[in-house]
């Protein structure tokens, strides 16, 4: 037993969580947990905006952190991050968010004091698996080893704790109880392994589908051996790429547009594994019979009717199933040649310009090992199904939150989390200026992100569908500064490409500062994407 601050409980408890690192913005209502940081082996990392916070607790965590934590100021501070929180909560993301509160008797009395916000843990419900207040010293840290268990289990989603500034600051004594290991993540029942197992060696053609599930639990090695025993091509989600590297022949890539070959190749499998994916972009034909690995049972058959289910962590239920496959019978004859074949068919649609110029030059001039943060602009769009990726982790979207803005706190967060791994941000100009401020942070923490701005003085995807099928340009025009000098005010470094197939050659050179680096790459209107759903445009509005 101990004396010490609620503060100090909550930060002594997020050290003995294995935490190294927490993003926030110190306020009145965080003095007691933020004096409290200064004492533990945790780096703190000062943002300029409480909606940086989560994006880069949850960039850390999606790169390989470990869990993302992320301290803001209650009402407004908690409110603005809650859009980070949001993106975490879309792409089953480890973060844990801790907010102040307002002194305890004053809580729910309505009266109007600094930062109030009734129920504000209720605010953020739809954005986290789980809440909790802590409105006594002595129950931090078992709130808080409870907060971890809930991180560690289950579908991997946001977690929140909120504390009163009173009880942050209030000392008495406390009982640090020894931390027990979490469980580890389990595999689906056995007797569901073997049913499926018994499936998969029945059918005549199987295909994987795949999404982030795979990166999260770290699945990958034994993806790659079930696809190669069943010699089953691979069709990923955007945030399942990565999860086998593109550089294998049983990659087929994440371009599962309407006219795409991998559209082909997956209705004509018998039976397809699903793993790690709510499957509601893959569109089954009704009586194709999936079976899906997911570690959330309520995902399980949400999204197509002829399901069965192995409700288990990914990593842990492959390794089984692989084992019950070499079991059960010899790896399958090669089928490489038909999947060289369907990549050289899906490569045929990368035709577009000059995005896929600009895909190729980006390629060339970002390291495989690279961390890419591939944004809501139109080249971060066409990443999805043609930028090539080659490592776990590597490749982080906003999933199906889409926040524009996301990028560069995300970024940081993820070379935070792996500093020898260079991070490159691919944003458009009105994504980047949501958080462009936190360049001043990236200078004074010395973490060397290469943002690279695509400059059409517009929200691009907007102004586009506005002009060609709603009756004109409206409201998506943007005037923006020199970004070049805007760079060199933070203190970092800025470059400008006189053409965009040059930015390849702008990465490469960046990523050999070690600086914080913004290449602005002015671009004219990008036309939809290929593999975007054609617009319908109103009679009214037909030119």
């Amino acid at each position: 037993m101990a004396r010490m601050t609620g503060g100090e409980a909550i930060v002594k408890a997020l050290a003995r969580e294995g935490v190294k690192v927490a993003f926030g913005l110190p306020g009145v209502q965080l003095y007691g947990i933020v004096t409290a940081f200064r004492d533990e082996p945790i780096r703190f990392i000062t943002v300029r905006h409480e909606g940086s916070s989560t994006y880069m607790a949850d960039g850390y965590a999606r790169a390989g952190g470990g869990i993302g934590v992320a301290v803001a100021v209650p009402g407004p501070g908690l409110l603005n991050a809650a859009a980070g929180l949001n993106t975490a909560y879309s792409a089953s993301s480890r973060v844990l968010m801790i907010a102040g509160q307002i002194p305890r008797h004053q809580i729910g009395k309505k009266l109007g004091v600094l930062h109030e916000l009734d129920n504000q843990l209720d605010a953020i419900a739809g954005s986290t698996k789980w809440r909790q207040s802590i409105m006594q010293v002595a129950d931090a840290p078992r709130i808080v080893h409870e907060a971890f268990g809930q991180l560690r289990s289950g579908r991997p989603r946001p977690v929140a704790i909120d504390m009163p500034w009173d009880t942050m600051e209030e000392e008495v004594d406390v009982t640090l109880t020894a931390v027990g290991p979490h469980p580890a993540p389990a595999a689906a029942p056995a007797a569901d392994i073997d049913r499926a197992a018994e499936a998969l060696l029945r059918a005549q053609r199987v295909a994987i589908y795949v999404g982030g599930g795979v990166n999260l639990s770290g699945a990958h090695a034994a993806l790659a051996a079930v696809a190669e025993h069943l010699q089953a091509g691979v069709v990923e989600t955007a945030e399942g790429k990565g999860a086998i590297s593109d550089a294998s022949d049983l990659s087929l890539g994440a371009g599962l547009f309407p006219k795409s070959p991998l559209r082909r190749y997956l209705d004509a499998a018998d039976v397809v594994l699903a793993v790690g994916s709510r499957c509601v972009l893959a569109m089954f034909p009704p009586d194709q019979q999936v079976i899906q690995i997911d570690a959330d049972v309520d995902e399980i058959g949400r999204n197509h009717k002829k399901t069965s289910g192995l409700v288990g962590d990914a990593k842990a239920t492959l390794e089984a199933l692989l084992e019950r496959l070499r079991a059960g019978g010899k790896p399958r004859a090669s089928q490489k040649a038909e999947r060289e074949k369907i990549r050289e068919e899906v490569a045929g649609f990368m035709t577009q310009e000059p995005n896929s110029s600009i895909l190729r030059s980006l390629r060339q001039g970002i390291p495989q090992d690279a961390t890419v943060i591939a944004g809501m602009t139109q080249i971060g769009y066409f990443s999805r199904p043609f930028f090539p990726v080659y490592h776990p982790r590597t490749y982080i979207t906003s999933s199906y939150s889409g926040n524009l803005g996301f990028e560069y706190p995300t970024a940081l967060g993820a070379k935070v989390a792996n500093p020898n791994r260079p991070v490159v941000m691919i944003a458009g100009d009105g994504g980047f200026l949501y958080y462009a401020q936190e360049m001043a942070t990236a200078v004074q923490q010395g973490i060397n992100v290469v943002a690279v701005v695509f400059n059409d003085n517009a929200y691009g995807n907007v102004a586009r569908d506005l002009d060609e099928h709603w009756g004109g340009k409206f409201a998506a025009e943007l005037h923006n500064p020199d970004f070049v000098r805007l760079a060199e005010a933070y203190g970092a470094v800025g470059r400008r490409a006189k053409e965009p197939a040059e930015v390849g050659k702008l990465i490469a050179d960046a990523i050999q500062m070690d600086r914080p680096v913004l290449i602005e790459v002015p671009v004219g209107r990008m036309a939809r994407p290929v593999f975007f759903s054609p617009l319908k445009t109103l009679p009214r509005y037909q030119h």
